[in-house]
């Protein structure tokens, strides 16, 4: 029983670490990737598009 206490704690402090600048990278990197791969993102927009996927990732994460 305890350690499912355990992995609660653990739970509610990963909730409570600082987002890093360098795993908000990471996120945006892979929806980048994935736009890429379904065919909706072109080299001809990756800059705009990379800029406003990161955008939103730092407004959802650091709100």
């Amino acid at each position: 029983m305890s350690s499912g206490k355990n992995q609660g704690d653990a739970h509610d402090n990963a909730a409570f670490k600082p987002i890093t600048d360098e795993a908000i990278l990471k996120v945006t990197k892979e929806i980048i990737v994935k736009f890429i791969e379904c065919g909706r993102l072109s080299p001809a927009n990756f800059d705009e598009t990379f800029e406003q996927v990161y955008k939103k990732v730092v407004s959802t994460v650091r709100t």
